[in-house]
């Protein structure tokens, strides 16, 4: 098996597919990566940027030049030397007429082979909230009518052609009749909030949970792939969004026992000092690395004085936390409203099984009480085993909720019936109440509050915590201690809020919190900033300072994230109903900031993106040296700048990226020192995977990393303060590292 020294992750897509993936493997063979990390390969959508919303699990996308594509690319690596791990997603498929199970469901129902892999509640009928207005008002209007396609029968709405039942299709057809008679039932979109009958991937309606803890599911879910991986084309296996699955435990299990030989990553979001549940596997994809290292780099006097004037400015209090948990009272009845409805219900039907019948009013409050009380993504309770720290945790989720409630009653009832579920209808609970949990957090923490609590946008991450934007050296040392060897370091990926380059920029913040606050001062005299709220303010200027370049698509990419920041915010618009005469305000100022900075440019920005340039040279040597394996998403060997997505899965030029070792400038400096230290692990994998590692900082802010085995030793010396701030020592002679030797 090759040695895992490090991952590089291609979107494919967006003009990347396995032809140009495959004459880009010299170019990772070159740079010391080990395996080509590809996100999904499977059947998606018409369309997908992503490939998350799967239609078949089993067929390799044609346009990416399906098996015969995927099988060149595999060979082509390993006659490099290269593996390959691919991204499968288990929790859930696209609920799409593309997808042929769900159109097999629609046509057939309950009696469809295909019912059991949805997780649909068929106590009623299958809501497929796709429409515009009501189906009677489109049936009154003359927008539905009776066809034929070649699978059978369907039912046209505009676009729309749904599966009919063959049986339901008799002589004269009353259309109103005919939809009556269905398994499913159309309704207009917005029904979606509080009213569907599938659980859905977060608040994405677009997005279908798969019963994956099921037997049969778990198979036809996963054959290409085992195919794959039994063939030698796969190495390796990501695992998308593990919180979603019913018994993630049960489910690792399942998969291990079927390809023991294969490392397998999660995309696992640890908050706090959570860890890893005990699974056997590689690791996780690396979010917690990425946070462990911007704490490392921020500057925490800096960032107090930061704060201390984003809440004088704006008038805001408190903490993070407090922001965080408004923030889920909101999304619980807005974006999760067909959640809470669902999971009242099953309270509902737990504590009546339970011989302890309550009322609506105290099953809602409860159920509210100890979702906002949940400070992670989910507990792993299962009826067959629980952990005793997840056991600790609910006790400690119904202590809080229960704090102020009149009674705390029904909390305890629904709490027990979570940790010790006496009932299938407890088990129901048990089961709904963890895969909700992580949806809530998701989409309260990084899609709600993350856009609000705009003091320090750095620390606005994923998995991160803008209450701890610092860490100390023994803490730090201790989760380094424990960190498995094989985890992945991500610094970007396809869903991190910001690149790792940016990020960086935004990091300098807190070193030079003056030039920062001076470029917000200096947004307060240009035309229109009166109509600006001082919040979004601060946000809009980090987010320039992130991603500025002076390129002619700055104001396009500053317009389109400030958009969506916006309505992620959920304060003055939204996505349901957008106020566009509101956006309108913030989006006029863009073109006035972005002439400001060209224009005379200020000594302030200068100085923010040359430490930034500094500091992230100095994440790049961390993380390319640290315990775990390095995993570079896209251009991360050279300079990337980006927003969250879409802005982070905009187009590559690869060819481009194969040149940057010849750049000049920062681009130049981070891929010459990106192949070097990949290089330096490829050289000798067992050091890094053995080698113990510490890292102290001095009073002048150098950082110094060391890493040793009992006869090898290299140390990492990093000082942002200097041109060229990072230096390797290997066994006592200087290794390099930097751009003047290169």
């Amino acid at each position: 098996m090759i040695p895992f020294t490090a991952t590089y992750r291609l979107q494919l897509r967006e003009g990347v597919d396995f032809a140009a993936a495959e004459r880009y493997l010299p170019h990772l063979k070159a740079n010391g990566i080990s395996h080509l990390y590809l996100s999904p390969i499977f059947a998606a959508q018409t369309g997908s940027t992503h490939g998350y919303d799967v239609i078949d699990p089993n067929v390799i996308e044609p346009s990416l030049g399906g098996d015969d594509g995927f099988a060149r690319l595999a060979a082509a690596a390993q006659a490099a030397g290269i593996g390959i791990i691919i991204d499968i997603v288990p929790n859930h498929t696209a609920f799409s007429l593309e997808n042929p199970w769900l159109r097999d469901v629609l046509r057939h129902g309950s009696d469809s082979r295909f019912a059991p892999h949805f997780d649909i509640d068929w106590s009623e009928r299958l809501l497929l909230p796709f429409l515009t207005d009501n189906f009677e008002a489109l049936l009154e209007d003359g927008k539905v009518s009776l066809d034929q396609e070649a699978d059978g029968p369907v039912l046209r709405v505009g676009d729309l052609a749904i599966p009919l039942n063959p049986a339901s299709v008799r002589g004269g057809v009353d259309l109103s009749k005919l939809h009556d008679a269905q398994a499913w039932r159309l309704t207009p979109w917005q029904r979606e909030r509080d009213s569907i009958t599938h659980r859905r991937f977060f608040n994405v309606t677009g997005l279908i949970g798969m019963r994956v803890e099921d037997d049969a599911v778990f198979g036809d879910m996963h054959r290409k792939t085992f195919d794959l991986i039994e063939t030698g084309q796969v190495q390796g296996l990501r695992l998308d969004h593990i919180d979603g699955l019913a018994d993630p435990c049960a489910y690792l299990e399942k998969l291990k026992a079927r390809v023991p030989d294969t490392p397998i990553w999660v995309e696992k979001i640890l908050t706090g000092d959570e860890d890893l549940p005990d699974w056997g596997l590689a690791g996780t994809t690396g979010y917690e690395a990425a946070r462990q290292i911007a704490r490392v780099l921020t500057d925490g006097d800096g960032h107090a004085t930061l704060l201390a004037a984003w809440q004088d400015q704006t008038g805001r209090k408190g903490r993070f936390h407090d922001a965080l948990t408004s923030a889920k009272h909101e999304v619980l009845r807005q974006d999760l409203a067909a959640e809470l409805q669902q999971m009242i219900a099953l309270a509902d039907a737990a504590a009546q099984a339970a011989g302890d019948e309550q009322g609506q009013e105290a099953l809602r409050e409860a159920v509210i009480a100890l979702l906002v009380a949940f400070p992670r993504y989910r507990t792993y309770l299962a009826s067959s085993k629980s952990r005793p720290e997840d056991l600790a945790l609910m006790q400690q989720v119904a202590d809080e909720a229960a704090r102020d409630l009149r009674t705390d009653n029904v909390v305890r009832l629904l709490a027990d019936c979570i940790v010790n579920p006496q009932t299938p209808q407890a088990q129901r609970l048990q089961i709904r109440f963890q895969q909700v949990t992580g949806a809530l957090l998701a989409k309260s923490h990084e899609d709600t509050a993350g856009f609000r609590w705009n003091a320090y946008i750095a620390a606005n991450e994923v998995g991160a915590d803008p209450d701890a934007v610092t860490i100390t050296d023994d803490a730090l040392n201790d989760w380094l201690a424990h960190r498995l060897p094989t985890a992945l370091t991500l610094t970007s990926s396809h869903d991190t809020k910001r690149s790792e380059d940016s990020r960086m920029r935004l990091v300098a913040c807190s070193h030079l919190p003056g030039d920062l606050l001076d470029l917000i001062a200096q947004t307060t005299l240009l035309p229109g900033a009166d109509l600006v709220r001082p919040n979004t303010r601060w946000y809009l200027v980090q987010s320039a300072l992130a991603i500025w370049d002076a390129s002619d698509d700055i104001n396009e990419r500053l317009h389109d994230h400030m958009t969506k920041a916006m309505r992620e915010a959920k304060r003055m618009t939204n996505w349901t109903y957008p106020d566009t005469d509101a956006e309108a305000r913030v989006l006029n100022l863009i073109p006035h900031l972005t002439a400001q900075w060209q224009t005379a440019r200020p000594a302030a920005l200068d100085r923010l993106i040359m430490l930034g340039e500094r500091l992230s040279l100095i994440q790049t040597a961390l993380k390319l040296t640290m315990t775990g394996v390095p995993d570079i998403y896209r251009s991360g060997l050279g300079a990337h700048f980006a927003l969250t997505d879409p802005d982070n899965r905009r187009a590559v030029d690869l060819d481009q990226l194969m040149k940057l070792t010849d750049a000049p400038g920062f681009a130049g400096d981070k891929a010459r020192l990106s192949r070097q230290l990949l290089q330096l692990r490829q050289a000798d994998p067992a050091f890094f995977e053995t080698a113990t590692c510490r890292i102290s900082r001095d009073q002048a802010g150098i950082i110094t990393m060391q890493r040793a085995t009992a006869d090898q030793r290299l140390a990492l010396h990093c000082d942002p303060q200097v041109p060229q701030p990072v230096k390797v020592v290997l066994d006592g002679m200087t290794a390099l590292i930097n751009s003047e030797t290169a």
